[in-house]
C-alpha cells in the first residue's frame, strides 16, 4: 500500500473512498426513513374479533383522532364495506369482541347494519352468541352481516371499526 504524500493530501486512497461513500448512503438512507416516517398517519387503536380460535384486527375505519365524527360522516362510514375484514361464525359459536383500553376509556357499543344491538360498556371485551348475528329478529338479513364497534357515547361517536360476519355451518 502506497501512502499519500504531504503534497496531495486531497487524493484518498481506494478503501478510504468507499468507506466514505457507504457512510453518505447510510446517512441518506437514514435520513429518507425519518421523513417517510413523519409522513405516516399515527395509527389507530385496534379492535378484534374471535371466533373459536381464530382472529381478525382491525384498525378503526373512520377515527378523527379522537374528536366527535359529524353524522352524516358516520352514516357514509357504516355503508363503507370495501376494506371490511371478515371471519366466518358458526352461529352455535361465542363471538367474543376485544377493544383497546383506550376504546373502552371512552365507552363503545356494537352496531348490527348499523343499529345499535348492545348497552355502551368500558370492559375491554364482549361475549355474543353467533346466532344473534345472523337472526331477523335483531336486524339481520341473509348470510352476512356488517357488524361495527362504535367509540363514544350516546351523542358521539369519535371511532368506527367494522367487521364483516359471514355465516358457517352450524
Amino acid at each position: 500500500m502506497t501512502s499519500l504524500s504531504a503534497a496531495e493530501p486531497h487524493l484518498k486512497s481506494a478503501p478510504a473512498a468507499a468507506r466514505s461513500r457507504r457512510t453518505i448512503a447510510v446517512a441518506g438512507a437514514v435520513c429518507a426513513g425519518l421523513l417517510v416516517l413523519t409522513a405516516c398517519e399515527k395509527p389507530t387503536a385496534v379492535a378484534t374479533v374471535t371466533v373459536a380460535d381464530i382472529s381478525v384486527t382491525s384498525e378503526a375505519t373512520c377515527y378523527e383522532d379522537g374528536k366527535a365524527i359529524k353524522p352524516a360522516d358516520v352514516d357514509k362510514c357504516l355503508k363503507e364495506k370495501k376494506d371490511v375484514r371478515h371471519i366466518t361464525v358458526d352461529p352455535t359459536e361465542t363471538v367474543r369482541f376485544g377493544v383497546d383500553p383506550v376504546i373502552a376509556d371512552k365507552s363503545w357499543t356494537l352496531l348490527l347494519n348499523g343499529q345499535r344491538l348492545t348497552d355502551y360498556s368500558k370492559k375491554t371485551y364482549l361475549a355474543v352468541p353467533g346466532s344473534v348475528f345472523f337472526n331477523e329478529q335483531y336486524g339481520a338479513s341473509g348470510s352476512s352481516t356488517i357488524v361495527t364497534i362504535a367509540e363514544g357515547g350516546e351523542n358521539k361517536v369519535t371511532g368506527l371499526w367494522s367487521f364483516r360476519l359471514k355465516k358457517g355451518s352450524s
